[in-house]
């Protein structure tokens, strides 16, 4: 690799000049995530169902008796067969996350709308053990803008991301955040998607210290599902 090489005390001088910005950009990111978490609530008035593995289940029935909920929105469309290859990055990192923040009083689960089985076959494939339900016929991925009909994209009021028109996808990804009183309700506290969710992809972070970087020829060239490597 053509790149600088230069002595120690050289190094040194140039790390802690890089060091500074680092520390400054950490305490930015403190004040960001401070400001997320005293974003307002919105509460939900639906009754959302699902299709699990053992029938049934309700939006609060995924807190599985813990008050605050991460919903994953997985990208898999019924019929279509595709595991999204991003999605999957993303959950090859849960389980191994998930066994620590649930003792912090986070939930998981990933939402699609394919079918059960579908979603069965998938993660039997991928080898994961994250509870991941269909959306079956509820409103809940067109509710929080990550699916659309396709009268919506046609009239070109799919909106993803906060901005975005999509006309080609019907389905697509983000993480939303929920929490849950036994008096009060169940609320939505927080979406993000996009490059949103990156902060979800463990390996991108690793790859982020290294001289390569991402080693992209494209957003996400080389990544592909963990069993075509």
């Amino acid at each position: 690799m053509n790149h600088p090489v230069v002595s120690q005390e050289e190094w040194l001088a140039a790390r802690k000049a890089l060091l500074a910005r680092e520390r400054a950009m950490t305490h930015a990111l403190d004040a960001l995530r401070a400001e997320r978490r005293e974003l307002p609530w919105v509460k939900i008035e639906k009754d959302y169902v699902f299709e699990g593995p053992q029938g049934e289940c309700t939006l609060g029935d995924l807190f599985n008796g813990r008050s605050q909920l991460a919903i994953y929105h997985f990208m898999l469309s019924p019929g279509s067969g595709q595991i999204c290859k991003g999605c999957a990055f993303i959950s090859d990192n849960i389980d191994a996350a998930r066994q620590h923040f649930e003792q912090a009083d986070l939930s998981f689960a990933a939402v699609s709308r394919a079918s059960i089985a579908e979603i069965e076959a998938a993660r039997k494939r991928m080898g994961w053990s994250f509870p991941w339900v269909s959306a079956k016929d509820s409103d809940f991925n067109y509710d929080f803008a990550v699916s659309f009909t396709p009268e919506d994209r046609a009239a070109g009021s799919a909106i993803y991301n906060y901005g975005t028109p999509i006309q080609n996808s019907d389905d697509m990804f983000g993480v939303s955040v929920f929490v849950k009183d036994e008096q009060d309700g169940i609320f939505h506290t927080y979406s993000t998607y996009h490059r949103g969710a990156e902060l979800l992809a463990g390996a991108f972070n690793w790859l982020d210290l290294v001289p390569k970087g991402r080693n992209e020829s494209g957003t996400m060239s080389w990544v592909k599902l963990h069993d075509e490597y």
